[in-house]
């Protein structure tokens, strides 16, 4: 089980850090990310973070102003979020996939684990 949190409500230009722990199972071999739904649109990709920490890539939308990184001693999954936009309103989802496979880390069916999400809201 995943536990996604940090969410809040951020003034545009703000700051927040989101956090994804999990309970029974050590995350240091998997593959990880977080992803976005915002109200009424599909649940969009936005970082990853492979296994060991070296693979990281970010969505086009959060490069240079998100980072993300995990602690493996924490069992933890960080996403920090500077700059914030008003289009960054959605909620925030952690997932997993054990790393055993090669494929489309930008894609939903990639993972086998997912957080309940936390609402990040950005005002203008």
């Amino acid at each position: 089980q995943l536990q996604a949190s940090g969410g809040g409500l951020v003034q545009a230009g703000g700051s927040l850090r989101l956090s994804c722990t999990a309970s029974g199972r050590a995350l240091s071999s998997y593959d990880m990310a977080w992803f976005r739904q915002g109200p009424g649109k599909e649940r969009n990709w936005v970082a990853f973070i492979n296994w060991s920490g070296r693979g990281i890539n970010y969505a086009e939308s959060v490069k240079g102003r998100f980072t993300i990184a995990r602690d493996s001693a924490k069992n933890t999954l960080y996403l920090y979020m500077d700059t914030l936009k008003p289009e960054g309103t959605a909620v925030y989802y952690c997932a997993a996939k054990v790393h055993d496979t090669l494929g489309d880390y930008s894609q939903v069916t990639f993972y086998n684990y997912w957080g309940q999400g936390t609402q990040v809201t950005v005002s203008s």
